[in-house]
């Protein structure tokens, strides 16, 4: 397998807030996509918005579940100014905030929020990673 993820598609319960919290509140470039999907594209990554039922049986599994699902997505930033204020739109949003901005271990600041389907997202200013 060559080292890329292509297509990130999270299951969501409302497409339609859903939509308009990635669209309008983070901010993402929506692509023209037929009603029951919606996709954004994240240069070379695209993330994929579908019904949880659908993605569920697209996959051959129950659509059943919640809690932490055990894994979060990433987004970092330019400075600590740039993880606060995002946490702050994402909670006028709908999100919810889980971890508010903090300095961390690694020399780094971070905080996390989870989008109205419960999807962890972690927004960071890590002066030492060089996708940014």
């Amino acid at each position: 397998m060559e080292p890329r993820i292509s297509l990130i598609t999270l299951g969501v319960a409302d497409l339609e807030r859903a939509t308009r919290f990635y669209a309008n509140c983070l901010g993402l470039p929506k692509l023209e996509t037929p009603p029951s999907i919606t996709f954004f594209e994240l240069g070379t990554t695209w993330l994929a918005l579908w019904s949880r039922e659908s993605l569920a049986e697209d996959a051959g599994l129950a659509p059943a579940g919640s809690g932490f699902r055990g894994f979060a997505l990433a987004h970092n930033v330019r400075s600590p100014a740039e993880v606060d204020a995002l946490l702050t739109r994402v909670a006028a949003c709908g999100g919810t905030v889980t971890r508010p901005g903090h300095p961390t271990d690694w020399g780094g600041y971070s905080g996390y929020f989870t989008d109205p389907d419960g999807f962890v997202w972690e927004v960071a200013h890590n002066p030492s990673f060089p996708h940014v």
